[in-house]
Order: structure tokens, then C-alpha cells, then sequence
């Protein structure tokens, strides 16, 4: 095997994905200390004293304890090159998770052992489904009083349609938490409440089979339940296949507690074993190996403004097969140009490094002068493809932006169209005019917030929203449709996206049947393409 080869065969690209607080970050932290990337975990939580959770680097972040965006961290462990793609938890920038999820070979999803599957995982899960890609379950916090264990795997399989093949089995929990069971090996690794931001811990393994170690170690009474529970688990959970796994209808599960650092080892070690190198990815051109092709590449997120300093705009691009090595030329295909990427670096959180190359698997983030756009494929001169489009999805409040002071309008439209084009909120124009009357439309409310905040602190711009009573939009499929002879309904308003494509806004849902049926031939669709 090649050199080449074997560099992109030990990369592992993978999206972590959970319910707000279920400890995602914590965990993201403590792999990056298993793999000698930080020294120490900082505090998660948004206090004015603390250290703030290495991925987490956008100001609002650190001021509210929340993840907003997306951060990309690269570590090594135990020969592997694993990039981590930590994503927001917070419902409200579900879509950031959407596109991010599409840059992932598989997915963690981190559930809370006492509130078991929230309403943002069954979300997310499906966007997991719907690609296919393998998920692999960490249930956090047994540290702390946890529902029982069958109950949860029970949640997982009903509530996401998954079976579950639990590769480690919790001892209690909260006070009485004293270890996890290793299937495999048939033998109990005790717990220890390690320091939070170390990963020092002593942890004892005692075989299940010296009856009296096991009882002197937790207990009589423990070590009954946990025999009972191994029979009951070794009947009725579903077989471990390798296989399953990786078509994503069977998730490993593994408990623990990221905050004490109990678990976590084990669980990235058997998760390496069972995920896969980078997987071909379909474009118009068919199936585009890793290994076979040359160097391709496609846009999945855009960030104004990551360092202060510069007042930047990078591009962050997945590999999808080949090698990048720097001054290499490469094509747009969408800008239809050929380039030398500027810059490529790979971004730990706000931390920077200048990168030489780069192989299939990796993330990079390149710097943008403002002709790529979310979804764009970047390809070898000679070659002509497109990666498969990053849906767009149908924003659900809407509000009129108005800037205070008019004097500032060349910062204020500069800062809301590079916040638009970083896929975090929408911005529309009212049908007949341009860029004087602005409609922005989000996902969820607190991306709002976001917009006002960074508009501020980045662009020095204040505005003002003017909440919207729409909640339904509309992609008119028709290329050919006359917006002035459309006949709609009183709640309807016609507007354009920047980039002249015409949508519909509606109060009532009824409506957009209503205007389909008055209108003949006309299509309507609820996802635009980035």
C-alpha cells in the first residue's frame, strides 16, 4: 500500500450530534486530550471567569455557554488522523448541523442517561438516517442519577427506529455508579471521579468470573444485579455486526461520563476499530473514490469574521478524494475558474495553522475572497463533476430589518450579506424593489439574536426587527412563471432571494394549496438548493 493510501485510510471524519447540554462539548474536549491536543479541558459554561470549551470560540458563545456554530478540530490518537466536526446543539441552528452532517462519515450522537431522547436528537437522527451513516451512541452523565439502562435502549430503538448493541453496561449511577461491564472481555473496569480537566484516573478490571473479587470490589448486592442484567442483556439485545453498523440500522452503545472522564478512552478506542475510512460520495458523475481520484473537494459551511483581526471569510471544504498540496491549481466548477487556493488551513476552533497538504477525509478551511457559496465543488482542471447539492431549509420566522442609522448602509448590507451567505439566516427582497426593503427569514428565533449581535460587534451596524406574521415559504419551481399575473391569496407576499429567484411568503398553510389550485401548472417546493 501506498504512502498516499495509508494516509487517507487512517482518517476518520465525524460529526458529533446531540440535545442542548447533553455534554457533546465536554466530550469533543476530552478526545482532544486523550489525543494530546490540549493540556486542559476548559469550562463549558458561559461564565465571565471561566475558560471557555476549545471549540466553542464565537463571543456570543462564550457569553452564553451555547455552541452557535460549527467548529472543526483535527487531532491524532493512537495512529489515526480524526477530524471532529463538533456541531450546535441548540435547535435554533439546527441548519448549520444539516450541512455538517453531510461532511461526516458517521456520527456520535451524545444522549443525557437521565432524560434519554430529546426532541433536537430525533431531528438530527434523521438527517443521519436519511444519509445513511453509520451512528455510534454515547449515553453521558452517569455520574449522576440515570434512568434505567433497558428503558433507554428501549427509547433509542422505539423513538429512532434503531437496534442498539450496547458494548459496555453501566454499574448504578449518581452515588452509587461504580463501572461499567465490558461485554467482550466479560470483566468490570471500576469507576474513579478523575479531576474534570485531566485525564489521569486510576480504574481497577476485575473478571466477572472471581465471583469474590467482583463482590468485594461493588458490593453483593451490585454484583447480583449485574449478573442478572449481563443474562437478561446476552438474550435479548441484538448480535454486534460490523456490517449493521456501518449501513447505520445497528448503533454500539457505550456509557459514561465525559465530565469525569470515566469511558471515554474506551469508547473512542472501539469507535476507531468499528468506523470506516473516508467513503466514496456521489456526484452527477457517479461515485467519486477516495483513493481512485484525483483531488475534489466541496464547500459545507462559510464563517465571516472568525478572526477579529483580519475580518476574514473562510471556506471550509471536505475532501472527498485525492491529496491537496499547496499552489496546486484546482476548478471552481460552479465559478467555472481555475484557482490556486488561498491560504488552506486547518482551523482548531479560533487556532490556525497554514497546511502543505491535506488528503481525502480532511477539512480545510480556505480563505475567501466571496466567490464560493455553500454546496460549491472544487475538482482537478481537467475534470468536470458536481458533488450532490446541500438542501436548503425552509426558514420559519421571518422579520423586516430596519438599520438606524442610513448612514452606515455600505457596512450594514456588506454585514448582513456575508451573514447570508454563511447559510445562518436568509435574506430575501421585497418583489419590486432592491436592497432597500430587507426580509430575513430563520430557523429558529435565537439566529435573530445572533444576526443583531454580530451585526454590532462585527459591522458596527445597529438594527431593528420587525417581526413578520409569515410562517410559510415557497421555491416557485417554474422557471417561466410571470410573478405579475400570479394570482394568489390576501396573506401571500411575493419576494426574491439575492439571487433573483422568486418565493412565495404565506400566514396560513391552507394558502399554498389554495395558489397552486388557482394557478395551473404551477409548482411550489418547501427546499431551495444552496
Amino acid at each position: 500500500m501506498s504512502n498516499y493510501e495509508k494516509e487517507i485510510n487512517r482518517r476518520r471524519t465525524f460529526a458529533i450530534i446531540s440535545h442542548p447540554d447533553a455534554g457533546k462539548t465536554t466530550l469533543t474536549e476530552k478526545f482532544l486530550l486523550y489525543g494530546g491536543a490540549i493540556n486542559l479541558a476548559g469550562s463549558v459554561k458561559g461564565k465571565a471567569t471561566a475558560r471557555h470549551a476549545v471549540s466553542d470560540w464565537m463571543e456570543i458563545e462564550k457569553e452564553r455557554g451555547i455552541s452557535v456554530t460549527s467548529s472543526v478540530l483535527q487531532f491524532e490518537y493512537d495512529g489515526f488522523c480524526i477530524n471532529i466536526l463538533d456541531t450546535p446543539g441548540h435547535q435554533d441552528f439546527s441548519e448549520d448541523t444539516y450541512r455538517t452532517l453531510m461532511a461526516a462519515d458517521s456520527a456520535v450522537m451524545v444522549i443525557d442517561a437521565s432524560k434519554g431522547v430529546e426532541a433536537q436528537t430525533r431531528k438530527l437522527f434523521k438527517v443521519c438516517v436519511m444519509r445513511k451513516i453509520p451512528i455510534f451512541t454515547f449515553i453521558n452523565k452517569l455520574d449522576r442519577d440515570a434512568n434505567d439502562t433497558f428503558e433507554l435502549l428501549d427509547e433509542i430503538e422505539k423513538e429512532l427506529g434503531i437496534a442498539t448493541c450496547p458494548v459496555n453496561w453501566p454499574i448504578g449511577s449518581g452515588k452509587r455508579f461504580q463501572g461499567v461491564y465490558d461485554r467482550d472481555r466479560q470483566c468490570i473496569i471500576t469507576y474513579s471521579d478523575t479531576e474534570k480537566g485531566t485525564k489521569e484516573g486510576e480504574t481497577v478490571e476485575i473478571s466477572v468470573t472471581d465471583a469474590k473479587a467482583l463482590e468485594m470490589a461493588i458490593g453483593e448486592e451490585a454484583a447480583g444485579t449485574l449478573r442478572d442484567e449481563v443474562e437478561l442483556l446476552d438474550g435479548a439485545s441484538a448480535e454486534f455486526d460490523l456490517e449493521k453498523v456501518q449501513a447505520g440500522v445497528l448503533t454500539p452503545v457505550f456509557f459514561g461520563s465525559a465530565l469525569t472522564n470515566f469511558g471515554v478512552e474506551f469508547f473512542l478506542q472501539h469507535f476507531l476499530a468499528m468506523t470506516t475510512t473516508p467513503l466514496p460520495r456521489r456526484a452527477d458523475a457517479g461515485l467519486i473514490s477516495p483513493i481512485d481520484n484525483d483531488f475534489s473537494a466541496f464547500v459545507f459551511k462559510i464563517q465571516a469574521n472568525m478572526n477579529k483581526a483580519h475580518r476574514d471569510r473562510i471556506a471550509f471544504m471536505r475532501i472527498c478524494s485525492g491529496k491537496y498540496e499547496a499552489s496546486m491549481e484546482v476548478k471552481h466548477v460552479q465559478g467555472g475558474k481555475i484557482m490556486r487556493l488561498s491560504q488552506p488551513q486547518q482551523i482548531m476552533a479560533s487556532e490556525r495553522k497554514i497546511l502543505d497538504e491535506a488528503y481525502a477525509g480532511d477539512i480545510i478551511g480556505v480563505f475567501d475572497p466571496g466567490i464560493f457559496a455553500i454546496g460549491d465543488t472544487l475538482c482537478m482542471p481537467k475534470e468536470q463533476f458536481c458533488y450532490e447539492g446541500i438542501p436548503t431549509f425552509a426558514p420559519e420566522h421571518f422579520a423586516r430589518v430596519r438599520q438606524l442609522d442610513t448612514m452606515k448602509r455600505k457596512q450594514f448590507v456588506k454585514g448582513i450579506t456575508q451573514i447570508a451567505q454563511e447559510g445562518a439566516i436568509q435574506i430575501f427582497q421585497e418583489f419590486n424593489t432592491g436592497m432597500e426593503e430587507i426580509i430575513v427569514g430563520v430557523v429558529g428565533e435565537l439566529q435573530f439574536d445572533v444576526l443583531k449581535y454580530r451585526l454590532e460587534n462585527e459591522y458596527n451596524v445597529e438594527i431593528r426587527l420587525e417581526p413578520l406574521p409569515y410562517e410559510h415559504i415557497r421555491w416557485i419551481e417554474n422557471k417561466d412563471v410571470n410573478l405579475d399575473k400570479l394570482v394568489g391569496t390576501s396573506d401571500m407576499k411575493k419576494i426574491r432571494d439575492l439571487k433573483g429567484n422568486p418565493l412565495l411568503l404565506f400566514i396560513n398553510a391552507w394558502s399554498v394549496g389554495m395558489t397552486i389550485d388557482r394557478n395551473e401548472g404551477l409548482i411550489l417546493s418547501e427546499f431551495g438548493r444552496d
